[in-house]
């Protein structure tokens, strides 16, 4: 773990020892502190925006209720990623992943900020890829690459050894080696670079 990565675990644990003393400020930011990681990786769970504000809205809400049975075990993102997993599973399990109307999610996934089109065609192209992997193999992308955890930390977050994130990772990898480069034949620059 990096010095940033240090200094944001020992943030974030003194925000959690403020909320189990009922500190609602501390709770808010925590939220805001949160609340775009756990979107975007909640969106590989499902598209449904309702969906994904509920877990967010019920994981924190049991962070506030176990804030003071926080072990320190593990980093507060991972305890939090685990939390958001879990609710997210549950929420599967009560709605479905029945697609939307809209595409208003896919700009939740990823901040507003300046993107070129090449930037947004690379965004979408990697999007339709993961589209093609399973939810477990859409998690561990996301928590490894996206959230930058360790395995171990995946291990815990999803409840499964490590060498089920290592095999999720392997067969996920895999999968996107071989679906990306036909993704990437139905893109316009593609095409329009073939001679």
């Amino acid at each position: 773990m990096n010095d940033d990565a240090i200094d944001a675990d020992a943030t974030d644990r003194m925000l959690l020892q403020r909320m189990s003393a009922g500190d609602r400020v501390a709770l808010g930011v925590l939220y805001r502190s949160y609340h775009g990681r756990l979107c975007r990786f909640l969106s590989r769970l499902t598209r449904r925006p309702d969906v994904i504000e509920e877990v967010i809205n019920d994981c924190l809400w049991i962070a506030w209720q176990k804030a003071g049975n926080f072990h320190g075990d593990s980093r507060v993102s991972t305890w939090l990623m685990g939390i958001a997993y879990r609710c997210g599973l549950k929420a599967l399990r009560q709605h479905g992943d029945e697609p939307v109307e809209d595409d208003t999610l896919s700009e939740q996934r990823t901040p507003a900020h300046d993107l070129d089109d090449e930037d947004r065609e690379l965004r979408d192209w990697l999007s339709k890829g993961l589209d093609h992997l399973s939810v477990d193999q859409r998690v561990v992308i996301e928590l490894v690459y996206g959230v930058g955890h360790t395995l171990d930390d995946v291990a815990v977050i999803m409840q499964c050894p490590v060498g089920t994130v290592k095999a999720r990772l392997f067969h996920a990898r895999v999968k996107l080696r071989n679906v990306l480069p036909a993704l990437a034949g139905d893109s316009p620059r593609h095409r329009e670079n073939v001679p």
